[in-house]
């Protein structure tokens, strides 16, 4: 990360937080889970500092590995689930290209016209480009906001295209359930939007790959890792 260094006036060192990080955003852990693991290796720190870590790198480090992504792909699929926080219901509205690459994610009351817009304006205005083509569910909001947004994009509607998005949500499920569910919406944002970016790096597709190139892909995305942290690799 360029800049003065995040990392000053910590008691911990860089190696310490970024694996913290790492930890509790790659795996399902708790943060307990993760002050244990952290502890067994000799490293006594309470899980509300990793909670501050999470919160306060977590989203350095999810904005940093977003300027380094290629451009993503030309086809995004869009889906939103329901999300209980405090007993209300809201949705997260996801983003994802072909090749399963998260693109945004956008955490609202609503899932009618009006959210759909937004969420678009959001997606557009990170991405910088117009895709080819947009894929979602038969929900009617996706419709009208893609007529007022994106009136020359391609729009195909099915719920069985749509898989991507879907499967995308599935790292989310599991942390709402490890974390007990969210304490706020703008908790929620906050989180999912580090969390989406961050394990989404590590997602590497292996049924795709052989054992040689999944190896070689994990190195390159650890050596990055550890790059826009500032951490050197561990010889």
């Amino acid at each position: 990360m360029t800049g003065s260094n995040p990392f000053r006036g910590f008691r911990y060192p860089a190696e310490v937080i970024q694996h913290a990080v790492w930890l509790y955003h790659c795996f399902s852990l708790s943060l307990r889970d993760v002050e244990l693991i952290l502890a067994a290796r000799g490293i006594v720190v309470s899980y509300e500092s990793i909670r501050e870590w999470g919160l306060r790198f977590g989203r350095l480090f999810a904005n940093a590995l977003k300027r380094r992504r290629p451009r993503p792909g030309d086809k995004w699929h869009l889906d939103e689930v329901f999300v209980r926080i405090r007993g209300k219901l809201h949705y997260l509205w996801r983003a994802v290209d072909q090749h399963g690459h998260v693109l945004d994610v956008l955490v609202q009351s609503r899932r009618n016209a009006k959210a759909a817009k937004r969420f678009f304006r959001k997606l557009l205005r990170g991405l910088q480009y117009v895709p080819r083509v947009v894929v979602t569910d038969k929900l009617r909001s996706y419709g009208a906001a893609k007529r007022e947004i994106l009136p020359g994009v391609e729009h195909r509607q099915s719920r069985y295209l749509n898989n991507p998005a879907e499967v995308s949500h599935q790292p989310t499920r599991r942390r709402e359930r490890q974390m007990q569910r969210f304490k706020s919406a703008r908790h929620a944002q906050r989180f999912l939007s580090a969390h989406s970016r961050i394990h989404n790096h590590f997602q590497l597709r292996r049924h795709r790959l052989t054992a040689d190139q999944y190896r070689a892909v994990r190195d390159h995305a650890l050596r990055t890792w550890r790059d826009l942290a500032g951490v050197a690799a561990v010889s």
